[in-house]
């Protein structure tokens, strides 16, 4: 099974005009619920902020693309190979992708893409947030000073990690079983839970998520989204993590 092919940077070409006269109207944002998708064991988290609460680091119109059309098309990937696969349906995704050996050869691409699209998608919106931004405190200021060189040293090379993605991909901070953390690259929607890592945060530089505002400028949006990156909720995840208690 493959996944539906609006995915690519030619789909969003395909919708960006719609998109522009969407942003040149009036518009009110609701409270960001999850929107009906196609019935199934997976569905898109609610998040914890409205559509245009990441101004103007984030515009509410790719928010609304990003939230409502890529991810909600992975959630319903998801469901679709559920249907035909009753494991699928029955093992939660952190399982799925952490052993995606084990799943039957005809939904493993699907898991891979869709499956890992969803965990990384769940992640990116809990990471972020409104009146969010400055420096890290806590543990994970400590364990970024410890494992990565310091705050404006981690900063410096997360970007250029997200700078050398060619195409599609993510940048991520991981955990290991022995809580220390590491920068890793990943391509298209590949997560680090299938090489047994947990992530502690990440950063989409799919052109989805950032070309209406920022065009080819990867490099002014990976040093914009520090301002939305909510520590308090990656404390969170870093301490659940330490705990073995961190799925995706």
């Amino acid at each position: 099974m493959t996944i539906a092919t609006s995915f690519s940077r030619r789909s969003l070409l395909g919708f960006g005009a719609a998109a522009i006269a969407v942003s040149a109207a009036p518009r009110v944002w609701a409270q960001a619920a999850a929107p009906a998708a196609p019935a199934g064991p997976f569905s898109l988290p609610k998040r914890a902020y409205e559509t245009n609460a990441l101004e103007p680091n984030i515009d509410a119109t790719t928010m609304d693309i990003h939230y409502n059309r890529h991810h909600a098309a992975y959630v319903a990937g998801l469901n679709a190979v559920a249907k035909d696969h009753g494991v699928v349906a029955s093992t939660p995704l952190h399982k799925l992708l952490g052993d995606i050996g084990s799943v039957p050869e005809a939904a493993r691409t699907a898991i891979r893409n869709a499956g890992g699209g969803h965990a990384n998608h769940t992640m990116f919106w809990e990471v972020m947030g409104p009146n969010a931004g400055g420096a890290p405190s806590g543990d994970v200021a400590a364990a970024i000073t410890k494992d990565l060189g310091g705050f404006d040293k981690f900063k410096a090379d997360f970007e250029a990690a997200g700078l050398r993605v060619f195409g599609s991909g993510w940048v991520f901070v991981t955990v290991g079983a022995d809580g220390k953390l590491a920068l890793l690259g990943k391509p298209n929607q590949d997560s680090p839970l299938m090489d047994k890592h947990m992530v502690l945060l990440g950063n989409d530089v799919w052109e989805h998520a950032y070309y209406l505002k920022y065009q080819n400028r990867r490099a002014d949006y990976l040093k914009s989204w520090w301002n939305v990156v909510n520590w308090a909720k990656v404390n969170e995840r870093y301490a659940a993590a330490k705990a073995g208690k961190l799925t995706v």
